[in-house]
């Protein structure tokens, strides 16, 4: 079984919703800082900064308690199975609910830029 960080950075962020936590700590690392800033772009996280040694992120979750949304995280593209797309193949996520995040050639962008800007890449997760 390979270790899958991408994976494990969702699984932190459910758990802690689930738990109604109001932060959670996530191990760095580059492209996790850039899903964070995608998640907090698009309102699934309130907030995220490193710490003082830079070996941790501490997330900062919604207060489920008065938003009564927990956030779904789904990982499509795995280190044993990785899914590419083209461009022309975004769709929407959930009928615009959700977003796609993907790894492209011009960095972590959600499938909307993506598709706008009329690239590809590797389909990383599916938040809704």
């Amino acid at each position: 079984m390979t270790h899958d960080p991408i994976a494990d950075l969702l699984t932190r962020i459910r758990n802690g919703y689930l738990a109604r936590l109001h932060e959670v700590t996530v191990p760095y690392s580059k492209i996790k800082s850039e899903i964070l800033r995608i998640l907090k772009k698009n309102g699934y996280i309130v907030d995220y900064k490193e710490s003082e040694d830079k070996r941790t992120f501490i997330v900062s979750l919604q207060d489920v308690r008065t938003t009564k949304y927990v956030p779904s995280f789904r990982r499509i593209s795995r280190p044993g199975q990785r899914i590419y797309i083209k461009s022309a193949d975004i769709k929407k996520s959930r009928n615009g609910v959700g977003i796609f995040i993907l790894s492209t050639p011009k960095g972590v962008v959600t499938g909307y830029e993506a598709h706008s800007l009329g690239i590809g890449g590797e389909l990383l997760c599916e938040v809704y």
